[in-house]
C-alpha cells in the first residue's frame, strides 16, 4: 500500500489524534513549502515515524500523483478544523 493512502488511514481514523495532526501538518507542509519541525516525527512511535519518511520519500518523487492531491486536500481540512479549537 503507498504511503498516502496509509497516512489518509491514520488522519481518517482520528483527525484529533496526535498523530493525525502531525502527518496534517507535515503534508500541508510539504505541498505549501512551509516550515516542518523534524522533532514533531520524534513523537512517532517508529513504524509510524517509518512511515512518516515514506511519504516525504513519495512525496519528492512523484509531485503530481492524483493521490497526494486527495491526501493533501483532506489534511488541510484537518488542519484547518483543528486551528479553529
Amino acid at each position: 500500500m503507498s504511503a498516502f493512502k496509509e497516512a489518509r488511514k491514520i488522519i481518517e481514523k482520528d483527525p484529533e489524534s496526535r498523530d493525525a495532526k502531525i502527518f496534517s501538518y507535515l503534508i500541508v507542509a510539504l505541498e505549501m513549502g512551509h516550515e516542518f519541525l523534524l522533532s514533531e516525527l520524534y513523537k512517532l512511535d517508529y513504524d509510524t515515524f517509518k512511515l512518516a519518511l515514506r511519504v516525504i520519500d513519495e512525496w519528492r518523487n512523484d509531485r503530481f500523483f492524483r493521490s497526494k492531491v486527495r491526501l493533501y486536500d483532506f489534511a488541510w481540512q484537518v488542519k484547518e478544523m483543528s486551528e479553529l479549537k
